[in-house]
């Protein structure tokens, strides 16, 4: 099986012998993409044979259909008339007509296979440790609504050497109303 990339490789690989391209200058030479999309909605090639995922597979049989399309075309017809001639159209006719050397007809290699996401929500959930406990915060009030959180208990005296340490905190934060006794007063 083919990707669309690797079919179209081979389509213009096939096409390279014995094609003259459209008479009309109107018809690409070889498909893109779009268009083999547009054959297959129509009918006019089989549709993918294959997925993986969200990617086509393709087979011999598209590989003969696509050549066979192009050649009808190069001799003038149009795609009703290479869709009226090709409906139901075997192996063998499509082989007659697209006229494929043989070693484009062979598959390739396989696709890799595709890589199995893991299936997160049918493994257990792995429990993390338990943190370690964390120490108790105390509050220091600084005043003005301000209150520092520390870790531990301070004393009666740290608690007067931080807010002494603090006042500069404090009073950027009274000069700019961010503190409680401030934005009240205002």
């Amino acid at each position: 099986m083919w990707t669309l990339d690797e079919l179209l490789e081979r389509v213009s690989a096939a096409l390279t012998a014995e094609y003259s391209g459209a008479p009309n200058g109107r018809v690409r030479d070889v498909p893109d993409r779009r268009a083999v999309r547009w054959y297959a909605t129509t009918g006019l090639v089989d549709r993918p044979s294959a997925m993986r995922g969200r990617t086509a597979l393709y087979e011999k049989r598209h590989l003969l259909q696509l050549v066979a399309v192009k050649r009808l075309q190069s001799q003038g017809r149009t795609l009703a008339e290479v869709q009226a001639e090709l409906a139901g159209a075997t192996d063998t006719t499509l082989a007659a007509i697209a006229r494929v050397p043989e070693g484009l007809l062979e598959p390739g290699e396989p696709p890799p296979a595709e890589a199995v996401r893991p299936r997160f929500w049918a493994e257990p959930v792995a429990t993390p440790a338990p943190a370690p406990p964390a120490a108790p915060l105390n509050g220091v009030a600084l005043g003005g609504g301000a209150v520092l959180l520390v870790p531990g208990v301070p004393s009666a005296a740290d608690c007067a050497d931080i807010a002494a340490a603090a006042r500069p905190l404090l009073d950027l934060l009274a000069a700019r109303g961010l503190l409680t006794n401030e934005r009240e007063s205002s």
